[in-house]
């Protein structure tokens, strides 16, 4: 087999080095159980750099599924040459004042977003965030619209529709919901005591509306123990039980980085990596920690994917958008009187 023959997608979501590919980078690409690139701030320059970086993910491995965290404010890797995107929660600002702008709003920052990541060939953004602002997480706080959870379905629903229109999937996080609990996941086990009633009518209720159009589900390091002892991403109640069969979700699950502290617990990489697949996940992410990524290939090389994930993940791939420089142009005019008028720090 020659290196541009294409591979089918492997389990594995991991991410690269820096700005250019190292040849460790090109071997773990090559790997079977490779399925997906995730990109970092470490990864980024201009746009005219991220280009390239993509062509040459894609050339070592064509059929690469590759995805960024691009939700705006605090959390957006992409920033020389492209838009500032303010905090979804000044989304949430507006709406408590005027509800149709904030959805137009909402709309326009996901065209705009999603248009400017096909710019440079990126498949999808992990975005948008469905978990409510309660002032209790810091991890979440402003990156969440909104504390009400049919504000954050309504302005959420629009951004997806945003970003459906530049040809990109959509990906909700982080179920059934992080912004109860003070304690971050990266460097943490968060538990939330609440009974699965008040989380059924209260967090679930911002992802129900939206669950028919989001391609992928990103499931949170967080153990609910009145529900079960172990965190939701390694967790069949969840993810089988109440997301497949009593919600009826049909997309993607990918899981939320196994490297974070909310993992650890399961066991090592490769133990993690089996418990999130045999939880329900369809691509698993490890980030930031090369040695465990190898743990965690090896110990995937002859797990490959179900044909059922494998085409829950070919709907992530990003669709052709014909390139409209006076949408792009409009969009980010829009975006940019917003962005004046609320007086939000762009920079």
């Amino acid at each position: 087999m020659s290196k541009n023959d294409p591979l089918p997608l492997g389990p594995v979501m991991l991410d690269v080095a820096g700005t250019e590919l190292t040849p460790e980078d090109r071997e773990r690409l090559r790997h079977p159980a490779t399925g997906g690139v995730i990109l970092f701030a470490r990864n980024v320059g201009t746009a005219e750099q991220v280009s390239a970086l993509v062509a040459a993910i894609r050339a070592e491995r064509p059929g690469i599924l590759i995805a960024v965290d691009q939700e705006g404010g605090r959390v957006q890797r992409l920033r020389d040459g492209f838009t500032a995107i303010p905090p979804m929660r000044q989304l949430g600002h507006v709406h408590d004042y005027d509800r149709n702008k904030a959805c137009e709003l909402a709309h326009a920052t996901g065209e705009l977003l999603g248009r400017e990541l096909r710019s440079v060939d990126i498949d999808f953004s992990f975005t948008p965030v469905l978990d409510r602002d309660l002032d209790i997480s810091e991890v979440i706080g402003d990156r969440a619209f909104h504390y009400d959870p049919d504000v954050i379905a309504r302005l959420a629903g629009e951004l997806i529709r945003g970003l459906s229109a530049a040809g990109m999937a959509a990906v909700g996080k982080h179920f059934p919901g992080h912004g109860a609990i003070a304690a971050d996941s990266h460097v943490a086990l968060p538990v939330d005591d609440r009974p699965l009633s008040e989380i059924e009518n209260q967090d679930l209720e911002a992802f129900r509306p939206v669950l028919g159009d989001l391609e992928a589900i990103m499931p949170a390091h967080v153990v609910y123990p009145q529900v079960d002892e172990h965190p939701a991403g390694f967790s069949r109640v969840w993810l089988q039980d109440i997301l497949r069969r009593e919600l009826r979700y049909r997309g993607a699950i990918l899981s939320d980085d196994l490297a974070m502290a909310g993992a650890e617990g399961i066991g090592g990489p490769a133990e993690r990596a089996a418990a999130a697949r045999a939880a329900g996940c369809d691509m698993v992410l490890i980030c930031n920690q090369p040695e465990q990524a190898d743990m965690i290939l090896a110990a995937q090389a002859d797990q490959p994917l179900s044909p059922e994930s494998r085409r829950r993940l070919e709907r992530l791939r990003a669709r052709p958008v014909e390139p409209d420089p006076q949408r792009l142009v409009a969009l980010r005019a829009r975006l940019a009187r917003w962005t004046q008028a609320s007086q939000i720090a762009t920079a």
